[in-house]
């Protein structure tokens, strides 16, 4: 086994002894063999331990059994002592997704802390079916059918390629001591129902049954990289980005096989799940224009050909704007505000803005447009909704969001980025312009 692993770090490029990792160690047969093969191949690692504390003496006892093998040789070692149930009671969620939760951000944590390569993780063969099986009772995609990767971000798991059975045997055949975790026993746990219980029958219909699906779920992982390869290329061609905004026309594929899939692969880094590429992909058929879907982070609006994705709007407070003020900060940029001697030379950028200082009542205020906001656009007579002047302008729904506009005794004074009103122009009887100068 000592020779394989070696063979199938170097071959994958998992592991260099160039580099220190830490190992996440619960004192069990698994994690302890990899510590010995980490130990026996040279590759620098230190030692987290979490101690969740579950199981009184039994728990102390695992943490003391890995501090006294991190001392005999010489490695590293941390160990954390969470309050596990508290956290599962106040976000009202189980104890062993609480459990989880803390291991990882406190692995996270001492990476960064002790400027370490990567977390390695003694998941194996056995742990993959589980996983894959898992996902499928939860409803899954082609993600959830490839189950755990051996490298994904800083997370290393070099034992996928061996049994449990295969870690057991050379535990035994090379004196490595380990503790067992009494809840592993305990079928009201899924996972362990599973292992216990559902795949051992599922193994007994077939003896090649447990190699056939290792290797059925291997072709579909291989199937869903080159499906996400062809999807990054598809995206390249298709999607368009300006600032913090991707836009993705659909008329081109909604009613193609896969959309969904194609949909969301492009959504899911953001936070978004299949049912939702689904829904949006319903919206899209159906010509919602204006549907919003959110995931925590951003903003999936349906809009007349394209769907916007976004980071979710924050709330804008409104500014006030006094007559002593030199600049203007908003979001989208920041205003120089200069008072000048208007001498007949119009700023033509649709970025800025020359407004007669005269016509103009200090404070002013700058606000997001409302619905029922009218305004009488630059050489127009007559007054206009902003709804309806930025639906001619053709601007987007997200975008269109974010506009702001400049108010002065209840009027609107300009449409901040787009246009300014006529009665506040400059003209033949103007002294003085205010000049809001959008800085680079």
């Amino acid at each position: 086994m000592l020779t394989v692993f070696k063979e199938h770090i170097e071959k994958r490029g998992l592991l260099s002894p160039s580099k220190t990792y830490l190992l996440a160690c619960s004192g069990g047969v698994d994690s302890m063999v990899l510590a010995h093969l980490l130990l026996e191949i040279g590759i620098p690692f230190e030692i987290g331990h979490v101690n969740f504390g579950l199981r009184g003496v039994e728990s102390d006892a695992d943490e003391s059994s890995i501090e006294k093998w991190s001392k005999e040789n010489s490695i590293l070692f941390h160990s954390h002592h969470p309050d596990t149930k508290g956290k599962a009671t106040d976000e009202k969620i189980s104890i062993q997704m609480a459990a989880r939760d803390i291991r990882y951000a406190w692995f996270d944590d001492l990476i960064k802390k002790r400027s370490l390569d990567g977390i390695v993780l003694a998941h194996h063969q056995d742990d993959q079916l589980e996983t894959i099986f898992l996902n499928l009772l939860r409803t899954t995609g082609l993600d959830g059918i490839q189950g755990m990767a051996d490298k994904k971000g800083y997370l290393i798991r070099p034992l996928l390629p061996f049994s449990k059975e295969e870690i057991l045997t050379f535990a035994k055949e090379n004196g490595i001591t380990w503790r067992e975790d009494a809840s592993n026993q305990k079928t009201e746990y899924k996972r362990n129902k599973l292992r216990l219980e559902a795949l051992p029958a599922l193994y007994e219909v077939s003896e090649d049954a447990k190699q056939n699906l290792l290797s059925s779920f291997n072709r579909l992982q291989d199937a869903g990289k080159a499906l996400g390869g062809l999807s990054e290329i598809w995206l390249e061609q298709n999607l368009q980005k300006d600032s913090e905004v991707e836009s993705l026309p659909f008329r081109s594929f909604i009613n193609q096989a896969g959309a969904t899939t194609l949909l969301f692969y492009w959504l899911r880094s953001y936070g978004f799940n299949s049912d939702q590429a689904e829904s949006t992909l319903h919206s899209a058929k159906n010509q919602e224009s204006g549907k919003v879907f959110f995931s925590a982070t951003h903003q999936l609006t349906v809009d007349r050909e394209v769907l916007l994705l976004a980071p979710i709007s924050e709330q804008f407070d409104p500014v006030i704007l006094d007559e002593k003020d030199i600049e203007l900060v908003l979001p989208e940029g920041t205003y120089e505000l200069l008072k000048e001697p208007f001498d007949r030379k119009i700023d033509t950028s649709r970025q800025n803005a020359q407004l007669d200082l005269d016509r103009l009542s200090f404070p002013m205020t700058i606000r997001t447009w409302e619905l029922g906001d009218k305004f009488i656009p630059l050489g127009m007579k007559n007054g206009k909704k902003v709804s309806d002047f930025l639906i001619d302008l053709k601007i987007d729904r997200w975008h269109k969001d974010q506009v702001k506009v400049l108010v002065s005794e209840g009027k609107i004074a300009w449409v901040i980025g787009h246009r300014i009103a006529d009665w506040a122009k400059c003209d033949e009887a103007t002294r003085v312009a205010l000049h809001f100068k959008k800085k680079n």
